[in-house]
């Protein structure tokens, strides 16, 4: 079945930091470190290149190809907005880039590979999300920070883009505390007591749990978030449910009663997502959306001049 149309999003580029701007910089420096002997070639006419999508996918990445065109002093016009989802028959038009020639072949090798990667993680961020739109599922699908270093700005937007949680951006967005902080530090209680003595009342403690009395001991301690890590779906299903009831105001006495939320992680993919979406589980946590995917087709054509608009 292919996925519901995507929902309207606003201007995701004013989510971006100052220094991003400074990252496509790096890339360009990257990719023509000396000569440009293929801008040589083509010299300074003026040219019309245009951008299809070969490949069924979601739109995602425009900020990042329009910054680098941007630079190049070129201007792009788009035909599709950020997050639409297009199944072409062959290819479809997304958009139409104008400059000088060696300016757009200096600018296409680093936009297409940031488009295509972008677009093929939000792809697959909306196809889970959908997924579990579908079955009715009301909790969250995150992604993880097991990103590419130095890419990662634009592989959490894409996340963003497919319509699901990025989870922590870095060690300083949230603490996690998984199992080499437990061993170092002797016990659940200690590590989540020296975190909170630092990180204070702004920042939530997620805490990796391989067992349901690591999540009891998590929960007494204070966490905010019990990560489930690696439980099979009856594992899951059993354990999820009990915590909740047994620390709920329902059944637990006055001071007895926690509030957090219940993460389940560890191989989450599209094939196996519909038996974890239980009642009781409030995140499901997957580097599936942004590890090994598949990357969404595009190619930049300039176009013969008869083929221009406005020629």
């Amino acid at each position: 079945m292919a996925p519901a149309a995507a929902a309207k999003l606003g201007d995701l580029a004013h989510l971006l930091p100052p220094s991003w701007r400074a990252i496509i910089t790096s890339w360009l420096a990257e990719d023509t470190p000396s000569f440009d002997y293929g801008g040589f070639v083509v010299g300074e006419s003026e040219e019309e290149a245009i951008l299809y999508g070969k490949s069924e996918g979601m739109l995602a990445g425009r900020p990042f190809f329009d910054e680098v065109f941007a630079q190049l002093g070129c201007t792009v016009q788009w035909r599709l907005d950020e997050g639409t989802y297009f199944k072409p028959q062959g290819k479809v038009e997304v958009a139409r880039v104008r400059g000088k020639a060696r300016h757009i072949l200096l600018g296409e090798r680093v936009a297409l590979n940031t488009l295509a990667r972008c677009s093929g993680i939000a792809t697959k961020s909306f196809r889970l999300a959908d997924q579990a739109k579908r079955a009715g599922w009301k909790g969250i699908i995150a992604g993880t920070r097991k990103t590419t270093p130095g890419f990662r700005l634009v592989e959490k937007y894409g996340m963003i883009v497919g319509g699901i949680d990025a989870h922590r951006y870095d060690l300083s967005s949230m603490v996690m505390l998984k199992d080499n902080h437990i061993w170092s530090k002797g016990s659940i209680p200690d590590a989540i007591a020296a975190a909170r003595s630092v990180c204070g009342f702004s920042l939530r403690i997620d805490v990796e749990c391989t067992s349901e009395q690591e999540a009891i001991q998590a929960i007494e301690a204070g966490a905010d978030v019990i990560m489930l890590d690696n439980f099979t779906p009856d594992q899951l299903k059993t354990s999820s449910h009990k915590l909740k009831e047994q620390y709920s105001a329902r059944h637990a006495d006055g001071p007895h009663t926690r509030e957090f939320l219940i993460e389940m992680s560890g191989g989450i993919t599209e094939d196996n997502l519909s038996s974890h979406l239980l009642p009781h589980v409030d995140i499901i946590s997957t580097s599936s959306v942004h590890q090994s995917v598949s990357h969404v087709d595009f190619s930049l054509k300039i176009v013969p001049r008869h083929g221009r608009s406005g020629v």
